[in-house]
């Protein structure tokens, strides 16, 4: 019997989707789920949910296990093979407001803030301690389990637990399942299945470097043009968009987020430019606030209608785990340590976005090569901060926060050096003790 511990168990419906997709997949039907999370109350949602999922479309066969509380985090994780990561350290609030509200005082606004930009930079502050107590504690009770970190800031927060612990660690996001399906959807291009792709690069910013039809088709031409055409209008995705027309490429993420991952789209007392992109920024708190306010109604009626039903999504976690028990073959866009030069053009140190075959012995990442020199400008952008960051945290250093926040594109665009080292200040005092104390 597999045991799949499931940390910020507190994230309903996501834990809903991976775990039911574990219900729905024969070698799981019969493992064991441990819930763990430090909110009594949304660990007991998520509890009667699940229980009321392995009941409805598993009948039973799981054993389902609440853990509440640090005191019980090792028991959660005691025997572990997989253990899946979607915390929030901080919550909305206070930790998110912080992340936006100091910011703008100074003059720098935000869309999502999760994964670049200063938001980004205080969420993984914030989040590796606890992944350091994480990995401690599964160093002495699951060893060798799996660790599938859904937590952003992905490439930050996967790259750590890859180069300073010794936990199997594989980073997994949506946005390389969906991405070429979008982007034929959002230009009305009818491709008949299989399509091949080839997606690489870093987390949010992977790029769609080869996208043919099941006869080998080149779509990119066609891609290229009505993409030019589509952005003589306003729509939902005109950054990327912009990305294939200057760079030649299509990216894994959202305009919203990758409009704050570059210098180029927001700019104090550039309101034509926000226009120009229909760039939402303030984007990020204004989905929290929406789901915490629709939350209570979702459970209700979620709770009413008995959770009788689920369709496995097209999340990886139950995917990986089956591959791995059953020896069969799968493959996934994993974020992993770019060992060996598993992207030439990139340093071995950063953690990249990659293709990865799965099987009886584990998560394998896939040899790309060099990207096209400036998809690989643009990544390294990201990756600076990134691995400033990860510096930072390892060494309780201040002066690598403020580094990283310089190098940091949009921040670095629109801020002077003291006036950053000024809000990074702020936001360590805002914080409190969400921060370990820096010297």
């Amino acid at each position: 019997m597999k045991k799949i511990t499931f940390m910020g168990a507190g994230s309903t419906v996501f834990a809903k989707n991976v775990l039911g997709d574990a219900m729905l997949t024969p070698a799981l039907r019969e493992c064991t789920i441990a819930l763990y999370d430090i909110d009594g109350q949304r660990l007991e949602e998520s509890y009667v949910m699940i229980e009321a999922l392995n009941r409805n479309i598993n009948e039973g066969r799981a054993k389902v296990e609440k853990y509440l509380g640090v005191e019980n985090r090792k028991d959660a994780l005691r025997g572990a093979d997989y253990v899946v990561d979607a915390i929030q350290v901080g919550f909305y609030d206070p930790c998110t407001i912080i992340d936006f509200e100091v910011p703008k005082k100074f003059g720098l606004r935000q869309t999502i803030g999760d994964t670049l930009g200063i938001g980004g930079i205080f969420r993984a502050l914030r989040t590796i301690p606890v992944l350091q107590d994480f990995a401690r504690d599964m160093e002495e009770v699951c060893p060798d389990a799996y660790f599938l970190n859904y937590t952003n800031p992905m490439a930050m927060l996967s790259g750590y637990m890859q180069r300073f612990t010794g936990i199997k660690t594989v980073g997994l996001c949506h946005s390389v399942q969906v991405c070429s399906h979008t982007l034929l959807n959002e230009l009305q291009i009818e491709a008949k299945e299989p399509l091949f792709e080839r997606i690489a690069g870093i987390n949010h910013m992977a790029w769609l470097l080869e996208i043919t039809d099941r006869k080998g088709n080149d779509l990119y031409p066609e891609i290229r043009r009505l993409a030019r055409e589509k952005n003589r209008t306003v729509h939902n995705d005109m950054v990327r968009f912009d990305y294939i027309e200057k760079l030649g490429y299509y990216c894994t993420e959202s305009s919203e987020h990758n409009a704050e991952y570059n210098p180029f789209y927001i700019k104090q007392g550039r309101d034509d430019l926000i226009a120009k992109f229909n760039i939402p920024l303030d984007e990020y708190p204004r989905r929290c606030i929406e789901q915490i306010d629709r939350w209570k109604k979702d459970y209700a009626e979620m709770i009413e209608k008995g959770v009788k039903e689920h369709e496995r999504s097209n999340e990886y976690a139950s995917r990986i785990m089956e591959a791995i028990v059953t020896a069969g073959q799968y493959e996934i866009g994993g974020n992993v340590l770019n060992t060996g030069g598993l992207i030439s053009n990139l340093p071995e140190n950063a953690c990249v976005e990659v293709p990865c075959l799965v099987n009886g012995y584990g998560v394998h990442p896939c040899r790309v090569g060099a990207l096209p020199i400036q998809c690989a400008a643009m990544n390294m952008t990201n990756i600076n901060v990134q691995l400033l960051t990860i510096e930072a945290a390892v060494t309780l250093k201040k002066e690598h926060i403020y580094q990283a926040a310089m190098l940091e594109p949009h921040t670095g665009s629109e801020l002077d050096i003291d006036t950053i080292k000024k809000m990074v200040d702020d936001l360590i005092e805002a914080h409190g003790d969400f921060l370990p104390k820096y010297h």
